[in-house]
């Protein structure tokens, strides 16, 4: 497979811009429940334009149910989401897209039956106007699914899905970028290839990323900042590589 590159890369920041370094995304007191099973409980975080944060723990900790209600796909019971200094709390999931947010879900889902450029068209139907640069865009960062461009998305690899579905996202121009198990199921040398495409897109184009994993050992390894979600709950906030060096906590709560 190719190698991905970033020679000519989908411009981050649709709304107003926050200078680097700051808060762009913050989370207060994010309380979140399905029935009687609360999912989130009083979670605190912020994601600092121009950075990955990277949102780690073991499964049921409550990373998915975060971006899901980040992205207003699920109604929180107590707390606050701004972005760029706006309470978004409430938006509605459609309006999401316009105020600079982009959230790829779990799953790698694509429509089977459609090329590749299909896909792509078909997301940016919900993303107003977007010219052939943009597309042309995407396929300068994703060469491997310009490629495919004509081909199914059926007969594409998990790898080269996954590029899909970030692709189509980019087409919004995000301020931020929500990326919930972008490594499941996929080779270490594709997880390689795609995380070392999300920080050339934060380097170089100011993108931010708030990145959900299970795989810590990679998501630490190109992330800024790590957050440690334990039931619900935030356990620690700190840099990745001080997260990456401290074995205790790894043991605890990553897994490696």
């Amino acid at each position: 497979m190719s190698e991905p590159h970033g020679s000519t890369a989908v411009s981050a920041g649709a709304g107003t811009a926050t200078a680097p370094g700051g808060a762009l995304l913050e989370v207060e007191g994010l309380t979140s429940a399905y029935g009687p099973v609360r999912a989130l409980d009083g979670v605190t975080l912020s994601a600092e334009a121009g950075k990955i944060t990277a949102v780690l723990g073991a499964n049921g900790a409550g990373k998915t149910t975060l971006l899901r209600t980040i992205s207003g796909l699920v109604r929180p019971q107590a707390g606050t989401v701004r972005l760029g200094g706006e309470d978004i709390t409430r938006a509605p999931v459609e309006a999401m897209v316009g105020k600079g947010m982009a959230h790829v879900p779990e799953g790698r889902g694509v429509i089977a039956e459609l090329t590749v450029d299909e896909n792509l068209r078909v997301g940016s139907l919900f993303r107003g106007k977007v010219g052939k640069d943009e597309f042309d865009r995407v396929y300068d960062i994703f060469p491997r699914i310009a490629e495919r461009r004509d081909n199914h998305a059926h007969t594409l690899s998990g790898g080269e899905r996954q590029m899909l579905v970030i692709g189509r996202a980019l087409l919004a121009q995000p301020r931020i970028l929500l990326l919930d198990e972008p490594s499941l199921g996929l080779a270490p040398r594709i997880v390689a290839q795609i995380f070392g495409l999300l920080r050339q897109l934060v380097d170089r184009e100011g993108l931010s990323v708030l990145l959900v994993e299970q795989n810590a050992r990679s998501a630490l390894s190109v992330a800024d900042v790590g957050v440690v979600l334990n039931l619900g709950k935030v356990v620690v906030t700190d840099q990745a590589r001080t997260l990456m060096a401290d074995e205790g906590l790894r043991h605890a709560y990553l897994g490696f």
